[in-house]
């Protein structure tokens, strides 16, 4: 699989390790940035990029999924949710892991680097990518509603105010 990844400064060290344990693994890894510690860096562009990238790839039928991590994961979450396309979810647990997967169709996973160790961000990503989307109707319901709305800023049969 291609795995995009990005990140700011407070997750650089996060990013090198995730890497190599990704290539190790198989992954074909693509680094959206930085590529070196600056700490006046933002990571809103590297971020987006990455989300780009899976958006992309999937679009052509490329198996891809992204990796962006930031000293909370919030802000990297945002901005990957920017991207048309993207899904971002924000995890904390193998169970997030799992659910964002699951439930949500999530492509991309944020992850606060300032808030696990590596050993815990690793498992984190090791679950996201190989657990599958459930299929379940409702939950692909709910993701084409978003994808509508994304589209359109309607969504058929509920109100939007």
């Amino acid at each position: 699989m291609r795995i995009h990844i990005a990140t700011d400064h407070a997750g650089l060290d996060f990013s090198r390790h995730l890497q190599q344990h990704l290539a190790a693994q198989g992954h074909e890894v693509v680094d959206h940035g930085p590529d070196h510690y600056d700490a006046l860096d933002d990571y809103p562009s590297f971020c987006i990029n990455a989300a780009r990238g899976v958006a992309r790839d999937q679009a052509e039928g490329v198996e891809a999924l992204g990796v962006v991590f930031g000293g909370s994961g919030n802000g990297e979450q945002i901005a990957a949710n920017k991207v048309t396309g993207i899904r971002a979810a924000l995890v904390w647990s193998i169970a997030t892991a799992e659910l964002a997967r699951e439930h949500n169709d999530a492509n991309v996973i944020s992850v606060g680097a300032r808030q696990h160790s590596v050993d815990e961000a690793v498992a984190f990503i090791d679950t996201f990518i190989v657990t599958p989307f459930s299929g379940n109707e409702r939950h692909a319901r709910r993701i084409a509603q978003l994808a509508e709305y994304e589209t359109t800023g309607a969504i058929t049969g509920h109100e939007i105010v």
